[in-house]
């Protein structure tokens, strides 16, 4: 099965073999025409993505550096704990899961920070 972006790509190269033939001058004007719209394409889907990826990126840096004493989270894994220590730098975090169990992980594996409110409604 033929991805999307080969498709795509066969039939940009196709179009581009026809202009050639057909304008042996045309030169710049031509070449705008043939190439502009799919480099806009891919300027505004950049655009797009990049503003969505620093939006999470600046998030997930607040959530690490809000991170405090006795909040309760859950990792990237699905783990839910309390914070029991975060270092100096803010890339480590010890977590208490049980009474007796008490994980060391980078803060980065800190999914969300959840609510008391929530956790006292899972309790009941």
């Amino acid at each position: 099965m033929m991805s999307f972006m080969t498709i795509f790509m066969s039939q940009f190269l196709m179009l581009a073999e026809e202009a050639a033939e057909k304008e042996s001058g045309g030169g710049i004007m031509s070449m705008l025409i043939l190439f502009g719209p799919p480099l806009l394409l891919l300027f505004v889907m950049q655009t797009i993505f990049g503003r969505t990826d620093s939006k999470d990126k600046a998030r997930r840096n607040e959530l690490v550096s809000g991170l405090k004493k006795n909040d309760p989270v859950v990792t990237i894994g699905g783990m839910l704990g309390s914070v029991v220590s975060v270092s100096e730098d803010k890339q480590t975090v010890t977590i208490k899961v049980d009474d007796n169990t008490r994980l060391k992980m980078q803060a980065s594996a800190i999914r969300e920070v959840v609510s008391r409110a929530d956790k006292d409604s899972e309790k009941s």
